[in-house]
């Protein structure tokens, strides 16, 4: 009787556990990405590029925007009815690009 209710609150717990994981490392690989490809100077088809401009033209900045998005597997049966849909990773690195004069 107690059985049921202890395996239901543990699976609750991994799934917590599994999904703040995922996303820690999702978070500083595309933080990593987004600084060597600020660095290097090659960009991918999906990265942004924010430009920042300043009163002096030769202080203008760009920025670097570096998403992933990722499904987290579900650990509990009909968890993705309850929540209305899929458990997702949505994470964002941002870098300043360098520029060489």
């Amino acid at each position: 009787m107690v059985l049921i209710p202890l395996l239901f609150l543990f699976l609750c717990n991994i799934q917590i556990v599994s999904a703040i994981f995922i996303r820690n490392s999702d978070q500083s690989e595309v933080q990593s990405l987004a600084s060597s490809r600020a660095i290097s100077g090659s960009y991918a088809e999906r990265d942004a590029i924010v430009n920042i401009p300043s009163r002096n033209p030769f202080e203008d900045q760009q920025i670097l925007v570096v998403s992933k998005r990722r499904d987290i597997p579900l650990l509990i049966p009909g968890l993705s009815k309850v929540l209305g849909g899929k458990l997702q990773s949505d994470v964002t690195g941002v870098a300043v690009i360098e520029t060489r004069p």
